[in-house]
């Protein structure tokens, strides 16, 4: 039986068919309990469900999927969809939230592949106007009719109908973005997507649009959720982000591969370094900056994706996509373009193939080449092997290999820098000296560039000069950074000098006899590179390891060092900055939300560089906004490894914070304020701790009411 569904009440028919209400939630709550029985939880660490009781979560069951089960165009254009509703554990929903917690709204959008195209064109449309003109561009369709065909199962017919003489042999795609109003009980809504392709005619779909995929995205947007939350799914994305689809504010193309391509380039824009701000439907993106080097393409045209079309951007150059980021290019009229005047993009793989026999030449790749991954280097490989003479009081001696990318060995006069740094203990660095001549904090950094002694097979070591105080216990650890400079094609138009680092190696050694324990593990150099992909030019590439960072970035050290020689008048009067990593990374990471919070963070760098981290804009997006926006640094698991994040306590040294309301902050609490930076979490960690110590962990354990995980859930 088939039954119109009235969005503001419930129909007679619907009374008498589904019974009571206290009926029906009784007979909900007995299906819950049995299926949370006998199927595993869906809910992740980052869902608030996951916090919430048993019984709570049986009745609600929070969570949405929606699949479609069928799509068809008639004959005389009518585009039909059906699809279910369900919750996580495939419980049916209610579209009205009368029989089943929180109101359903769906979003119902169509388009095709014209046969002699390879981007959609969007069957539903809307007109936008603006100081730009008039556009019709893809939007959702309205005023269609849905009808319930069964519990969970509905029945969507669109006012929209597919073009007169509509090609039934071309791949239609319906798409839907829905969310579950959940507001009413204090959870965040929950959201869904899904995309439906198929040929009308019902041949075998063969003609895609399938060159990017959400997974790629999700590395560093964690949850793509644009427009509110509820677009989720490049799939989706693309039907709507097509050659159609114009700002009518800007003029300015919203074609998905014209403006992602912008969108992430944001500051680096040829354009906006000429003074031309990049706005989109009123958002300014010409300030950010990609994470990862913008010449990487394969941080999201991912090979390994799965993606149909995943080569496509090494197979199919065109003028539309290389001049997004190239937008200093005329193809028309040949300014700026190597290759003259191009008419279309028949030409463009002629010259640009996907690799040639050079890196920076023509192709694809190689004009993509960052110089510091050139395949041409000779490279650098260190590792170091052993510490000997490292008990307390004595000079430790460290064993290393030098070699070159091929495995031969590396001369020390190939090296412009070579550097071993000694910290400890291993507990919590920070607060050792290694001599009254020791300026740096908590660590002691010697050149071996000279001092260094090396065998013909590449085994080298290394004597400090400093010796393990004498009175140390348990374990130190030893780190290595290294620098080189290569000229590449000499004597050519390419010619150019390079300069790289070496990978960071740290090994522990034991200085009392005791049982090896290195530093614990809290942040991965592999979480940083979901996004970052390679640290190339921290501190001209030679810390590019987060085992390595740590030993400088203690509890103990700030920007002191360099503040008096400040370039920026107003930061030479101001105190140091703490520098501990934690400090560091949480408020470079919180960036622009540090405002709203009332605090900044500006660091001092070297010779004086005034370096203000309050403009960064975390890629992370929050699906609870009005805009699906980026800044959501509630997923602590993007950074933090294990779970560490939740093991309080984090540290066991103060940490110095002189331009804070409390300094130093104590080990917990310095971690937690690098986030929540505002002084109402200040006064609430000082108010929590006394001579005894922090008592975070009574509120903030796992377990506890307001654990870490609870509290930083997103969904």
């Amino acid at each position: 039986m088939k039954r119109t569904v009235a969005i503001s009440m419930m129909t007679n028919n619907q009374s008498r068919i589904i019974g009571s209400r206290t009926f029906r939630v009784l007979l909900l709550l007995a299906v819950a309990l049995t299926l949370t029985g006998t199927k595993k939880s869906p809910y992740g660490p980052h869902d608030k469900a996951t916090y919430l009781s048993s019984v709570i979560i049986d009745f609600l069951r929070p969570g949405l999927t929606l699949a479609i089960q069928s799509g068809t165009v008639a004959n005389d254009g009518t585009i039909t969809v059906v699809y279910t509703v369900a919750d996580p554990l495939g419980l049916p929903l209610d579209y009205n939230g009368v029989y089943t917690p929180g109101p359903l709204s769906i979003g119902y959008v169509a388009a095709y592949l014209p046969k002699t195209q390879s981007q959609y064109t969007a069957i539903t449309t809307t007109t936008k106007t603006g100081a730009a003109g008039t556009f019709t561009i893809a939007g959702a369709d309205s005023g269609g009719v849905l009808t319930q065909l069964d519990n969970g199962k509905y029945q969507y017919v669109f006012k929209t109908k597919a073009p007169t003489g509509f090609d039934t042999t071309q791949t239609v795609s319906i798409g839907l973005y829905g969310s579950r109003n959940m507001s009413a009980f204090g959870i965040p809504n929950n959201n869904a997507t899904t995309v439906y392709t198929f040929v009308p005619n019902g041949s075998k779909v063969t003609q895609v649009r399938d060159v990017i995929r959400t997974s790629a995205c999700n590395t560093c947007h964690d949850q793509l959720s644009a427009h509110g939350g509820r677009r989720r799914d490049v799939a989706l994305c693309i039907m709507c982000h097509q050659p159609q689809t114009i700002d009518s504010t800007t003029g300015n193309p919203v074609d998905f591969k014209v403006f992602i391509h912008k969108l992430h380039m944001g500051s680096q824009l040829p354009s906006v370094i000429a003074g031309k701000p990049y706005i989109v439907n009123g958002n300014d993106f010409s300030g950010v900056v990609f994470p990862a080097d913008p010449r990487r393409c394969e941080t999201c045209h991912n090979q390994k994706s799965g993606a149909v079309q995943a080569a496509n951007y090494l197979t199919k150059p065109s003028a539309a996509a290389c001049g997004a980021c190239h937008d200093n290019v005329n193809f028309a009229t040949g300014v700026n373009h190597a290759g003259g005047p191009q008419l279309d993009d028949n030409q463009c793989a002629n010259c640009h193939i996907p690799q040639g026999e050079l890196d920076f030449d023509a192709s694809i790749k190689g004009a993509h080449v960052i110089p510091a991954d050139s395949a041409m280097l000779n490279g650098m490989q260190i590792a170091l092997k052993k510490v000997d003479t490292g008990m307390a009081g004595q000079k430790p001696t460290v064993t290393f290999t030098l070699l070159d990318n091929s495995g031969s060995p590396l001369p020390l006069s190939k090296l412009s820098t070579l550097s071993f740094t000694m910290v400890g203990p291993t507990s919590d660095y920070g607060y050792t000296s290694f001599g009254s001549d020791v300026t740096t904090p908590g660590y002691v950094t010697e050149s071996a560039l000279t001092a260094a002694k090396c065998g013909q097979d590449g085994t080298c070591t290394y004597a400090f000069t400093h010796a393990v105080p004498a009175k140390a216990t348990g374990s130190y650890s030893i780190g290595v950074e290294a620098r080189r400079s290569e000229t590449l094609l000499p004597g050519t138009t390419k010619q150019m000098a390079v300069t790289y680092g070496a990978k960071n190696q740290v090994v522990s050694f034991s200085v009392d006899g005791s049982a090896l324990a290195p530093r614990r593990t809290v942040v991965a150099t592999a979480n940083c590179q979901r996004c970052h992909v390679e640290f190339t030019t921290i501190h001209g590439g030679l810390r590019n390891q987060t085992e390595y960072c740590v030993m400088c970035h203690n509890p103990s050290n700030t920007d002191v060092s360099v503040r008096g020689s400040a370039t920026v008048a107003a930061d030479k009067a101001l105190p140091p900055q703490g520098i501990n990593f934690n400090m560091l990374v949480h408020r470079i990471h919180t960036g622009e939300n540090l405002a709203a919070l009332g605090s900044s963070y500006t660091v001092v760098g070297y010779g004086g560089s005034h370096n203000d981290f309050s403009d960064v804009k975390y890629p992370a997006m929050s699906s609870t906004g009005s805009t699906g926006s980026t800044g959501d640094t509630r997923n602590c698991s993007m950074c933090h490894s294990s779970g560490s994040e939740a093991n309080l306590p984090l540290g066991k040294n103060p940490v110095m914070d002189p331009q804070g309301p409390v300094n130093p902050n104590q080990a917990i609490a310095a971690a937690c304020v690098g986030c929540h930076a505002d002084r109402a979490t200040a006064s609430h960690t000082l108010a929590n701790t006394d001579s005894l110590g922090e008592s975070c962990t009574v509120c903030h354990k796992t377990g506890a009411e307001f654990s870490i995980g609870s509290v930083h859930a997103q969904y």
